[in-house]
């Protein structure tokens, strides 16, 4: 393996973030499979999947629930009862012998849900703004629903729901956290001014839109240490109809408090640059990288060579790989060996059995 001293960085460049050490800069990004078992806890299939994946020099799980009203989706595994966490168990003890690291993705969807999901109740979110499109549920995709504004009282048992879990994730062997932050769920959703009409302290000014992502990532940052919580944002990412009127300056209100934290990383994504103006105003997510003093991670459809230019310019210290990590298990080593990649099947990324979950062929296979 290169030294960082003997020349620039590259993918496989031992890294130090935060408390981890990572062997390499491969980041294997949180992925929803949609494959969790009865109760919402992890299966066996799920234990082989990330174990497969360990010589990534970081794990990112698949988003988890923080809590059973966060629910977004079907078969999306949680974190919030004992079952759960003995199933997590057995995926970072895995992993953890095979050799890797992992963190733990813990979410709240938010609006993002439907009364079906969520035995009967709405979905709760900052304002009751219901969200254009439609939601997988078990019986097929539906329409979104209106959300219930959320109370004082809700905000305050979802920071004990996000507290939990840290703790939970504690528990079952993870090396680390990342607070999601992105991609329209309920953190986002009170980021961005197009989801979030509180008049409260919760909403209006940016500091108010910001302070239940601050918030959370402190609790967990008191339970695990900064050093070993990340957080995900997505600035340009319209998913799930979330906009902002000022996205430039939410996410570098928002860059620059999460600085102060000492976390372990700042994963970003860039999702949404190839659509630009649809989140809101287009501005060059670059700019929020020299607010940033500590490692930065990126992520959206990077090829290994960009990858590794970007890392060797010193831009980004960590790339997250998505749909190549789907497909190649030993991504690290098929890279090294500048051999083919597999293709990944988009049919099966979502729910089903281990076709195109752990039957991806091994390059020695």
């Amino acid at each position: 393996m290169k030294q960082a001293s003997e020349s620039k960085p590259d993918l496989q460049s031992p890294l130090q973030v935060g408390a981890i050490q990572l062997k390499n800069r491969f980041v294997m990004a949180p992925l929803t499979r949609n494959r969790a078992g009865e109760g919402l806890v992890p299966t066996d299939m799920m234990v082989e999947y990330y174990r497969q994946r360990a010589s990534a020099g970081l794990i990112i799980t698949e988003a988890t629930l923080v809590s059973e009203d966060g629910i977004g989706y079907p078969n999306i595994p949680g974190i919030y009862n004992q079952a759960q966490i003995e199933g997590w168990k057995k995926v970072t003890d895995a992993v953890h012998q095979a050799g890797g690291k992992i963190v733990m993705q813990i979410w709240h969807c938010g609006r993002v849900g439907h009364t079906s999901l969520l035995g009967g109740k709405l979905p709760m979110a900052p304002s009751a703004i219901k969200p254009a499109g439609e939601v997988m549920t078990y019986e097929g995709m539906k329409p979104y629903e209106t959300p219930r504004a959320m109370t004082p009282d809700d905000i305050e048992r979802i920071r004990e729901n996000f507290r939990q879990a840290a703790h939970n994730a504690l528990t079952a062997g993870f090396d680390g956290v990342e607070v999601h932050g992105a991609n329209g769920y309920l953190l986002d959703q009170f980021l961005r001014d197009g989801s979030n009409h509180r008049d409260d302290e919760y909403g209006g000014s940016v500091a108010n839109r910001a302070r239940l992502l601050l918030e959370v990532v402190d609790d967990v940052s008191r339970i695990w240490g900064a050093d070993r919580v990340g957080v995900r944002l997505s600035p340009l990412q319209p998913f799930n109809d979330v906009s902002d009127s000022h996205p430039e300056q939410t996410f570098r209100y928002a860059v620059e408090q999460l600085d102060k934290f000492g976390l372990a990383y700042l994963h970003i994504t860039e999702m949404g640059v190839d659509n630009p103006g649809a989140a809101g105003p287009a501005f060059d997510i670059h700019s929020l990288r020299p607010l940033w003093h500590g490692i930065y991670m990126t992520n959206y459809d990077y090829s290994l060579e960009k990858a590794n230019e970007v890392i060797a310019s010193g831009k980004v210290d960590l790339v997250s790989f998505g749909k190549l990590f789907i497909a190649n298990p030993d991504l690290p080593l098929r890279f090294e060996k500048q051999a083919p990649l597999n293709e990944p099947d988009p049919d099966s990324f979502y729910g089903g059995d281990e076709r195109g979950y752990i039957d991806y062929p091994f390059l020695e296979a």
